[in-house]
């Protein structure tokens, strides 16, 4: 009977050693760098990294323009209330009364009130003409 024990322990030991044999090449197979999850695992740790890197330059870029354009739109409001203050003060100008450029002579097209009421681009076309 101690035989039998002796023999059923030794196999059972041979088993045991044998199936620790498959599971460590197994195990060498699944952490492997090259194949298996080590390599995923590898591959994207270094993904994560350059990601990591690729993120912080473009929120330093991103700040950047946010700066740049806080500045320009700073300055675009400082013209419009300038263009604004320049356009209120053009009201409080009086007209002038403008006489013709030769007053000795009215123009053949029309009175110098009629003249006088055109634009100032109207009025050098006609003198042009009269001349």
């Amino acid at each position: 009977m101690g035989l039998i024990a002796d023999i059923l322990l030794a196999a059972g030991a041979l088993g045991a050693a044998f199936y620790c044999f498959i599971l460590s090449k197994r195990l060498k197979h699944f952490n492997s760098l090259e194949q298996g999850v080590g390599g995923a695992v590898a591959v994207l740790s270094s993904r994560v990294d350059d990601l990591t890197k690729t993120l912080s330059s473009a929120q330093e870029t991103a700040a950047t323009s946010a700066t740049t354009l806080l500045e320009l739109t700073d300055k675009a409001e400082e013209s419009s209330r300038r263009m604004e203050l320049r356009m209120a003060s053009l009201h409080d100008i009086p007209e002038l009364e403008t006489a013709p450029a030769n007053p000795g002579k009215l123009p053949k097209n029309g009175t110098a009130k009629e003249i006088q009421q055109e634009p100032m681009f109207m009025r050098h076309s006609k003198m042009k003409e009269d001349q």
